[in-house]
């Protein structure tokens, strides 16, 4: 074996096994789960890795809730389980993320590329507000420039129509 054969070898060893890591990494991650609880252990909610709930649960307590403050209760757990399980999930691909940071940027390597990763726009944090909140009333779109449509309420006088 020459040494280009060999070198390409090599790549093709380290990308294999990188793969491989990055694997086990997403199998380890599917796996999370993050449980968030009242203090007096009267509602739990528990999500997966990908911060979707996947049980609910209630103490015999339960009764003492109104159901606006069980609503309430759930949302913020909800909301707390996904933060905790996004973290853990941050944890689990850790050492994906330092391989990433400690490789060359594409940039770097070729003379006059630019550096794309600061080209990708970044994303707005997502709102945790409820639907029909202040804060969402500024991001709803109101279409002002409209005109009515009245159809007639004629039928048959469509594209089904037996004239065409």
């Amino acid at each position: 074996m020459n040494k280009r054969d060999a070198e390409i070898e090599g790549f093709l060893s380290d990308f294999r096994t990188r793969m491989s890591d990055i694997a086990a990494m997403q199998r380890e991650r599917v796996k999370l789960m993050a449980t968030a609880t009242t203090k007096d252990r009267q509602i739990s909610v528990t999500v997966n890795a990908n911060g979707l709930v996947i049980e609910t649960k209630f103490g015999s307590g339960i009764d003492e809730y109104s159901y606006d403050d069980i609503a309430k209760a759930i949302t913020r757990l909800a909301q707390q389980a996904a933060e905790d399980v996004f973290n853990k999930s941050n944890e689990v691909m850790a050492p994906l993320q330092a391989e990433r940071a400690r490789l060359p940027k594409l940039h770097e390597v070729i003379p006059g590329m630019p550096d794309i990763e600061n080209e990708i726009p970044t994303v707005p944090p997502t709102s945790l507000a409820p639907p029909g909140s202040a804060e969402r009333a500024e991001d709803e779109l109101v279409f002002t420039d409209v005109e009515a449509y009245d159809d007639g309420g004629e039928s048959g006088k469509g594209v089904t129509d037996s004239v065409w």
